[in-house]
């Protein structure tokens, strides 16, 4: 029987459990004291996601203030690490799929009360990072579509996996230096269809340094995209 089915079966005669503690999980995979624990980032810029700093001024660090990220806002729930950073290790490389639902879930409650607070409209529609394409194969689901259907569902929002893609495959950005980065990532990314006018929100698992996020904003705005939002699970903060 199909693993999927037979964790449906399970949840539907015991309920859900906390995939952190195994406790009661109240209609979800954490309980609500796993989930209160885990490292939030409700004061983090609203242009690169990391901390702002104690005296900041407004809802940007100074880095942001001084040189304005392309995308009008970015969201992120979480800092990347525990257990957060196991969850989605878990997801990506040991194809725990349950752990998709969990983070997606996590970011829409995120994402739809820090847009509520700060005045922003919803996107038109999400679009997930994609994956190089031998790096798909292998792995077989693109996390980021993964935890996208379940953002998408919970907010009311289109997933479309088809607008973004990767038109080269490029080497691991781990270890590369931020202009290393950047020329890793030029020209890897095009767009197939006409966005004019349309509000995007551009989904990833994960940011580090947020080169990829800014290059496929470039992307999204050259192919008419009137404002782009980025979502991420989490942020590194090293």
């Amino acid at each position: 029987m199909n693993v999927r089915i037979v964790d449906r079966v399970l949840d539907r005669l015991w309920g859900f459990r906390c995939i952190l503690c195994g406790g009661p999980g109240r209609d979800q995979d954490l309980c609500v004291a796993c989930a209160r624990d885990l490292p939030w980032l409700g004061n983090a810029c609203l242009g690169c996601g990391l901390p702002r700093p104690a005296k900041a001024v407004g809802d940007r660090c100074p880095s942001c203030l001084a040189k304005p990220p392309p995308f009008a806002v970015c969201l992120v729930a979480l800092g990347y690490e525990y257990p957060v950073d196991r969850l989605i290790t878990a997801l990506k490389y040991r194809q725990q799929l349950t752990y998709a639902r969990v983070l997606g879930e996590l970011l829409a409650v995120f994402v739809a009360r820090k847009m509520c607070a700060i005045g922003v409209t919803p996107p038109d529609l999400i679009v997930p990072v994609p994956l190089n394409r031998r790096r798909l194969a292998r792995r077989g689901f693109n996390q980021a579509a993964e935890i996208g259907r379940f953002v998408a569902a919970a907010l009311n929002v289109k997933q479309d996996l088809r607008i973004c893609e990767r038109l080269r495959d490029t080497p691991p950005q781990t270890g590369l230096a931020a202009g290393q980065r950047r020329r890793n990532l030029r020209g890897a990314f095009g767009v197939r269809t006409s966005l004019k006018g349309r509000r995007v929100a551009l989904l990833d698992d994960v940011i580090t340094t947020g080169t990829t996020v800014h290059v496929i904003t470039a992307a999204l705005r050259r192919a008419g995209a009137a404002q782009v939002q980025v979502w991420s699970v989490a942020r590194s903060l090293l």
